[in-house]
């Protein structure tokens, strides 16, 4: 498999200004493979320590901080000359050893030639800040499960993925459902390494079934062994409540039917705990496009889980849903369309999300993006239905120039016409309508249409 990921730690390897490397990821995603697959593809030796498994390097990094020292004896336990810009240290599992976390500090500051990868769980990690966390002194990269992008790379559709990079909207449009088909498969999928990769060697929906209900149930058991028995439980019902959340038309997450009669204040911590293991993702609600987005939330707000296939899997949809092309569309369509844009986006955009509705949910807008210059709504259609009167609303409100429409519509820009009401004035503005196999080019489309 491939992982866009590589070209990042490839650019890391070569800035002048590199500081350690703190790969960050829910479990699962495939940080180990892609640090040590960098290692094996760009330098000529690798020295790995596992601090879940290795108590000689652990009991190292826990007696103190003498640089000097921790060269001698990772050289010792690799059994390499540890040669700067030659020799990539990979240390694993990080958040098991705090004090290997606050080492990163002093190798950025007196070893800055050696090259440092460190990973770890998102909650680990979070857990240890406050406690000589290294602020100031790591670079930092986030992994999450693979794009659909990396998908169809992995599957053996690398020509579809060349196809979206040059942007040829009207082939795209010829081999439309080919593309819509393997979207479909991503949908039930997802992007797991471990799962894609069943699915690549056996092409048995059974079996990837079996994968990723294993994962779900590996997640749940992460609950009871870093969370109280009070937490655990409020944890579970909350993992639990996400699909059905999502499958609402108004899919603001309500606090109050996860577990009747427990007041909402109980829920933030396990709420913190789910997002700070990367198992969810939040999208917070703005009351007004301005930027940043992050000052002018309300405390609303959308929860969506790690991965799609984990999510169909969790929804109990049957592999023989993908034979039929409308099928996937049933009940959980929005969930699982949402799911899809929200996951591509902060994965291979890296991009925060929010969203926007109106006063007493009158309308709402999916997402709002933030572009470099302006903020630009994102309406989000699981089939060619382009009713958007939430853009028309948007648009009376804010007078947005550009908005975004991802659908399986074909590639299009459009100037939509708003008649005038006695609380606003006529006016128009342009849509880009957006396949939701190409979210992906979504940054590129913003700027082609800002300029049309």
């Amino acid at each position: 498999m491939e992982r866009w990921s590589l070209e990042k730690l490839k650019n890391w390897k070569e800035h002048p200004h590199r500081k350690p490397m703190l790969l960050l990821g829910a479990r699962q995603v495939g940080k180990t493979w892609l640090m040590r697959e960098f290692g094996a593809k760009y330098y000529k030796n690798v020295v790995y320590a596992r601090f879940d498994k290795d108590s000689l390097m652990k009991a190292s990094f826990e007696k103190d901080y003498r640089i000097t020292r921790l060269l001698r004896d990772l050289q010792l336990h690799g059994d390499v000359d540890i040669v700067p810009g030659e020799t990539l240290i990979l240390l694993d599992e990080i958040q098991e050893c705090p004090s290997a976390i606050t080492s990163l500090k002093y190798f950025c500051e007196e070893a800055p030639e050696q090259h440092i990868i460190a990973a770890g769980s998102l909650l680990g990690v979070a857990e240890h800040k406050g406690t000589g966390f290294p602020v100031g002194k790591v670079d930092r990269m986030y992994l999450g499960p693979m794009s659909f992008t990396e998908f169809l790379q992995a599957t053996g559709n690398g020509r579809y993925v060349q196809l979206l990079r040059e942007k040829d909207w009207e082939t795209m449009e010829r081999f439309h459902e080919r593309l819509a088909e393997q979207l479909r498969y991503y949908y039930y999928v997802g992007g797991m390494p471990e799962v894609v990769a069943r699915y690549v060697s056996s092409g048995s929906f059974k079996e990837v079934r079996e994968v990723q209900l294993r994962l779900l149930a590996d997640y749940h058991d992460d609950f009871s062994k870093h969370a109280t028995a009070a937490e655990t439980h409020l944890i579970s019902q909350i993992w639990k409540s996400i699909p059905a959340q999502l499958s609402r038309e108004d899919k603001r997450f309500v606090q109050s039917e996860v577990a009747p009669g427990v007041k909402t204040d109980r829920l933030r911590g396990p709420i913190r705990w789910l997002a700070a293991a990367g198992l969810v993702n939040i999208v917070q609600r703005a009351t007004r496009p301005e930027m940043p987005l992050e000052a002018f939330t309300d405390g609303a707000f959308k929860m969506f889980f790690v991965d799609v296939g984990l999510l169909a899997a969790r929804c109990k949809l049957s592999a023989s849903i993908i034979l039929d092309g409308n099928a996937i569309f049933g009940q959980y369509k929005g969930a699982l369309t949402e799911q899809y844009v929200q996951q591509q986006i902060t994965t291979e955009l890296e991009a925060a999300l929010y969203y926007w509705s109106a006063e007493r949910a009158q309308a709402e807008v999916d997402f709002l993006y933030e572009g470099e210059t302006e903020i630009v709504p994102l309406e989000v259609k699981a089939e060619r239905n382009l009713r958007a009167k939430s853009l028309q609303s948007f648009y009376r409100r804010y007078r947005r120039p550009l908005a975004v429409r991802t659908s399986m519509q074909p590639y299009a820009v459009n100037t939509v016409e708003v008649a005038a009401t006695k609380d606003s004035p006529a006016g128009c503005y342009r849509v880009v309508d957006l396949p939701l196999y190409a979210i992906n080019l979504l940054d590129e489309v913003v700027s082609v249409g800002r300029q049309t």
